[in-house]
């Protein structure tokens, strides 16, 4: 079960940080647009970062504490979530902030 616990963790953030959409009404899901042309370069910087360092051996993970499903590169699908999620949630608390000034 240990190995799902990054999973765990995004899913924790995504709901503390989900509320917004809803509560607030950021509308951020409407501009889904928008939101996809944030996370296309988050998503390809440092997935191509984090490819490099797992090739030349400065950057590692360890399989135990991962599902063992590799999205490409070596790069844990772990990984990939992460740089979605957490640009999303990043997004959904400034349209939150933004929408209470």
């Amino acid at each position: 079960m240990r190995n799902w616990s990054y999973f765990a963790v995004l899913a924790g953030c995504l709901v503390g940080a989900g509320w917004l959409e809803v509560g607030l009404r950021t509308r951020v899901a409407q501009r889904a647009g928008r939101l996809v042309l944030t996370l296309l370069p988050v998503v390809a910087i440092f997935c191509a970062w984090d490819a490099y360092a797992i090739s030349r051996g400065h950057w590692w993970f360890d399989p135990a504490q991962t599902t063992g499903f590799i999205a490409f590169a070596g790069i844990p699908i772990e990984e990939v979530a992460f740089f979605i999620v957490i640009p999303i949630c990043a997004v959904l608390t400034l349209e939150g902030v933004r929408s209470v000034t």
